[in-house]
């Protein structure tokens, strides 16, 4: 059984870490504050991290890129930093969720079709088919398709998108205490280990659809009063191997996908289908489908090597490129200096994951690492102090 968080805590506060935080000290509402929740993303890199790495290494008003973006983690955080970034992802859906979470508003009118849409909600009478059959209630599915039907009649279609995602992940023929790993649909009452008690799986999704939209507002316009005025991020729909950039950066700060863990596309697989988004899952790198066999791995060495490489000569000369990975294989060392990357330094945080006791503590490697050491030095501010 492994010790308890304050123990934990205590002593890596002792041992100097200032990159990790127990649950009392980063609650989730922290984690997930205004747009970082406006979906569910199976990540754990949280924003106070990207914050105070900004502070530490990224000049003041510094241009960032992500080349693997996901959930836009590194581009929320960089215009509340007040830095503009590019945001580069393969992905349809990270892609879709990063640019609802980073444009900017027009409140006023946002709130007016936000809440028109709220009420115009009703089903529609068209037949499901696939996988909104199989994994939902009918009258769910004819609320979702409904509502899929309304989005693109309003300026803000892509926010509206996001609701009618985030509300066909809650509103699935699953079991309370499966939602991020569904195998297969749940038709029946079941017993709920969350609840402790027999439940059934949800029949609607007006309430979810309802409750989202104000949430979404709710946050967009709690963002909207943080983020700096003259910032902005530009999201990339492309592959971080071979896209161009034009810009010259200032820093790259990323977590890219680790081997074999997560398949993110079959996490967000309600949303391709709903939404008809472009599916490249064949090119994600490290995706869980591939397994982690020898070969696997190679590929996925080959893959993050080549989309560093390539993204390398958009950096202004110095720059750093600070790397946030679980690298259990002890990959990533061989990696950067397969690119001409040097470590400049390697912290480890711990990942909190909440519960009070756990075994098998989980640890994650910040490389920070440039293509010449002798002039890279941290950018101490205010905000890296509260760290």
């Amino acid at each position: 059984m492994g010790q308890t968080q304050t123990a934990l805590y205590r002593g890596l506060a002792e041992e100097g870490l200032q990159l990790s935080w127990s649950e009392a000290e980063l609650p989730e509402r922290e984690r997930t504050k205004h747009v970082h929740r406006l979906h569910p993303y199976l990540g754990k890199f949280v924003p106070q991290l990207v914050e105070a790495l900004l502070g530490r290494y990224v000049r003041p008003g510094g241009r960032v890129l992500d080349p693997f973006a996901g959930s836009g983690t590194t581009l929320v955080q960089a215009l509340e930093s007040g830095h503009d970034a590019v945001g580069v992802d393969i992905a349809a859906f990270n892609c879709l969720l990063m640019r609802a979470k980073t444009a900017r508003y027009d409140l006023f009118s946002l709130e007016h079709e936000l809440r028109d849409a709220l009420s115009r909600r009703g089903r529609t009478r068209r037949r499901p088919n696939g996988f909104v059959r199989d994994w939902y209630a009918p009258r769910a599915a004819a609320e979702l398709l409904h509502f899929r039907e309304l989005a693109p009649e309003y300026e803000h279609a892509e926010v509206l998108r996001v609701v009618l995602a985030r509300a066909a992940r809650s509103a699935r023929l699953t079991s309370h205490f499966d939602l991020e790993f569904p195998r297969a649909p749940t038709i029946g009452p079941y017993w709920c280990h969350k609840h402790r008690r027999t439940c059934t799986p949800v029949a609607e999704a007006d309430k979810f659809i309802a409750r989202y939209l104000i949430d979404t507002l709710e946050r967009i316009k709690a963002f909207q009063r943080v983020r700096h005025r003259s910032r902005r991020a530009e999201v990339i729909h492309g592959d971080a191997r071979d896209i161009d950039l034009a810009d010259r950066f200032d820093a790259i700060l990323t977590s890219p996908p680790y081997p074999g863990l997560i398949d993110y596309h079959e996490q967000h697989r309600y949303a391709y289908e709903l939404l008809d988004l472009d599916d490249r899952r064949e090119r994600e790198l490290g995706a869980a489908s591939r397994g982690t066999s020898r070969a696997a791995v190679d590929e996925y060495v080959v893959g993050i090597a080549a989309a560093l490489s390539n993204v390398l000569p958009s950096l202004a000369p110095h720059a750093p490129v600070i790397v946030v990975v679980n690298d259990r294989r002890d990959l990533y060392p061989a990696i950067f200096e397969s690119v001409g990357l040097e470590v400049v330094e390697r912290l480890e945080r711990h990942v909190n994951r909440r519960t009070g006791r756990r075994s098998g503590e989980y640890y994650e490697s910040i490389f920070v690492t440039a293509r010449t050491s002798s002039e890279l030095a941290p950018h101490r501010s205010s905000r890296a102090s509260k760290t």
